[in-house]
């Protein structure tokens, strides 16, 4: 299957050619994998970035990995840049999925962008992100000991050493001002009165051993979102499509079916 690394205007991304043309023609879909604060596309397992049943394009959002240009200072910012990378593709319509912050510009491009939505998943998201203060303080004064601090909520008690201390370099190579800026618009996001206006189909996927988006989170996307489907994944945290990537991989495959 083709793979390709590419980038399109300032945004890097790589793309996974599951379908022939003539398959793509006939309507198969294409995704766009959006990671979560501070993170690149290295967050989505290969299992999901090189999917055979889709088109799956793997980006880095603005000012993250390997994109150029500025981390934006709003969810809509972002949901907007991924509008203007749709353009720059020719993507009339995706799938959209997206990981804790990245759900949220998922959530945004559904209410605010629902023609060039195809469907969602929320994956260890919320339709509020509310960031605790001792983490947007600890920021400022002691980022290494904050990234210490998130590392330890992220990650399920089963997740790898080695996995755990991959997601903490790559979340101190992201450096504080990228990430204090996606903690803050995390902060300030809040869709919950909305979630009845999503028309599209959606899967909303949760570890139930995630500590910094729990389960009640993704209840209550399933309940008020109208057309929604929950998936729990057992004992796995917030980093669930790391820890669980096959799992993650199967619950998209049957939502694409």
């Amino acid at each position: 299957m083709p793979y390709s690394e590419i980038t399109a205007g300032s945004i890097f991304y790589t793309v996974g050619r599951g379908p022939t043309e003539e398959q793509r023609s006939e309507g198969r879909p294409v995704l766009i994998l959006v990671h979560g604060a501070g993170g690149n596309h290295l967050q989505w397992p290969a299992e999901l970035r090189r999917l055979p049943e889709a088109t799956v394009y793997a980006l880095d959002l603005p000012g993250h990995g390997r994109s150029g240009g500025q981390g934006r200072d709003t969810i809509a910012g972002y949901a907007e840049a991924i509008v203007g990378f749709l353009d720059a593709l020719g993507i009339e319509r995706a799938v959209v999925v997206g990981h804790s912050m990245g759900g949220a510009i998922a959530l945004t491009l559904a209410l605010d962008f629902a023609d060039r939505m195809a469907g969602l998943v929320l994956i260890a998201t919320g339709a509020r992100l509310r960031v605790a203060p001792v983490i947007l303080e600890g920021m400022r004064s002691d980022f290494e000991g904050s990234v210490e601090l998130i590392t330890r909520f992220a990650w399920s008690s089963e997740a790898s050493p080695a996995l755990i201390e991959l997601g903490r370099r790559a979340l101190l190579e992201t450096g504080p001002d990228v990430l204090l800026g996606d903690l803050n618009v995390c902060d300030r996001f809040d869709v919950m009165e909305r979630l009845g206006g999503i028309e599209i189909p959606a899967l909303v996927i949760v570890g139930t051993a995630d500590q910094l988006t729990p389960p009640k989170y993704a209840r209550f996307l399933a309940e008020h979102i109208p057309n929604a489907q929950l998936v729990l994944i057992e004992g796995a945290g917030h980093m669930v499509m790391l820890e669980r990537p096959a799992e993650i991989a199967g619950a998209v495959r049957e939502f694409l079916e």
